[in-house]
């Protein structure tokens, strides 16, 4: 079943407060971006000083936006995340840190700018438990579109995986979101359509509705 996951993108620690108070009374995963100013062109809180919801029910997945994610490895760890996804682009040895996310408890992931195909990461991807495909604008918070032709990569990863959980990142709304639940895609990470709401509550919920009865 496919769920909508709240992103947070925040520039500062008052707008990571702000954001993680908003969605956490209703989302049962939060999606948490994390950006080097590098690999990324905008900056966020340093992991150090991030916490995770109240409510230790809730799913946490890392999306790390850094050139060098593995210089962080201890501070993901801190945070305790159920999923670490971090880009194909990076600088990185793939399997490697996979693995160790592994030997500390954690899921990995991997994601693909739009221009990266899905042939770039097929020899890796037994090694991860998620794909992410992004469709959306690194290191900003809305304003993105989704590039459905996009999901020809979720298409090939289950050929290649059929267990692997597939996400989406940028530009999902009321009008693609069926398209992306039917194209494969389990996790949609939705940013300004919530965040952007008059209630915000009433946006995923809308969604996840949406999904849940439509798709």
């Amino acid at each position: 079943m496919s769920i909508i996951t709240p992103t947070i993108t925040a520039f500062s620690l008052e707008e990571y407060r702000e954001q993680m108070n908003v969605v956490q009374p209703f989302a049962k995963r939060i999606h948490i971006d994390l950006m080097d100013g590098v690999f990324a062109p905008t900056t966020s809180p340093p992991l150090s000083a991030l916490w995770g919801p109240d409510n230790k029910d809730i799913i946490v997945d890392l999306h790390v936006m850094y050139q060098r994610p593995q210089d962080h490895l201890e501070e993901m760890r801190a945070l305790q995340p159920d999923l670490v996804i971090f880009h194909l682009e990076a600088d990185v040895d793939h399997a490697a840190f996979a693995e160790a996310l592994h030997d500390s408890g954690i899921k990995a992931g991997v994601a693909l700018l739009q221009q990266t195909t899905i042939g770039s990461v097929e020899d890796l991807l037994q090694a991860f438990e998620h794909l992410l495909v992004f469709s959306g604008n690194l290191g900003y918070h809305g304003g993105s579109t989704s590039d459905l032709t996009l999901l020809e990569k979720a298409t090939r990863a289950l050929e290649l995986k059929p267990d692997i959980e597939l996400g989406w990142d940028g530009g999902i709304n009321d009008h693609v979101a069926c398209g992306l639940v039917r194209g494969g895609i389990e996790v949609l990470n939705t940013g300004g359509f919530i965040h952007k709401a008059k209630n915000p509550r009433d946006a995923f919920e809308k969604l996840q509705a949406l999904i849940d009865s439509s798709c």
